[in-house]
């Protein structure tokens, strides 16, 4: 397994001091369009945005000319946006609410498979109360322009972490709570680890963005 650019300097990556994400574009291929990869027209990620690239399985299963990065968490997350999968491409670009509060994400190095991954978000508890949150946390590689003819840098996603937390623990309106999750996440085969890197989000019960992150390693 390859291992990370200066992997022995830092043991992870966050984050801390980035800018925070205006816009989330999410841009969804079907394993089976063999040209939607390299589609000319595929839309940028603008200054101030972050893109996620989805791989669907298709419905020539392995045969699809996407399917060895094809993911059934490009699905689950079409399910939560309430959006039927597209037999070709779809781009999707929502909003980030930019409310009070601050959202974290990082992880470690890549072991045996499997790498650490964490989503931690706190603001303020009068915001919150009795409303359910979404965190999402997807691990993303990191592939330049031109990537297997690629005519955009993209961020494709590898593994996703779902989590809900349920806003039942604050005691009054001027205490700040706190979401956490961490998790070990699998790393697939065929992944490059030097470019691994996590994007996190929150929803709130109806759905929109409230907070966006994406960490980066020391010097890159």
């Amino acid at each position: 397994m390859a291992s990370m650019p200066g992997a022995q300097a830092q043991s992870f990556c966050a984050s801390d001091g980035q800018q925070r994400p205006a816009v989330l574009v999410e841009r969804f291929i079907n394993a089976d369009c063999a040209t939607c990869w390299t589609d000319p027209a595929t839309p940028p990620a603008a200054r101030g945005a972050v893109a996620l690239d989805w791989v669907l399985p298709g419905g020539q299963g392995e045969d699809a000319p996407l399917s060895a990065v094809a993911t059934r968490d490009a699905l689950k997350r079409l399910q939560a946006l309430a959006t039927a999968p597209p037999a070709g491409s779809l781009n999707l670009r929502t909003p980030v609410q930019g409310r009070a509060g601050a959202l974290r994400v990082a992880h470690g190095l890549p072991v045996s498979g499997y790498i650490g991954a964490s989503i931690a978000f706190s603001g303020t508890a009068g915001r919150a109360a009795g409303q359910p949150w979404t965190g999402w946390l997807a691990l993303v590689e990191a592939l330049p322009v031109g990537t297997e003819g690629s005519p955009v840098p993209r961020n494709l996603v590898r593994n996703l972490v779902q989590t809900q937390w349920d806003g039942r623990y604050q005691l009054s309106k001027q205490e700040r709570f706190r979401f956490i999750e961490s998790r070990s996440m699998d790393v697939p085969a065929g992944t490059n680890t030097g470019r691994l890197r996590v994007i996190g989000w929150v929803q709130d019960a109806q759905g929109r963005i409230v907070a966006a992150a994406q960490s980066r390693c020391a010097g890159k």
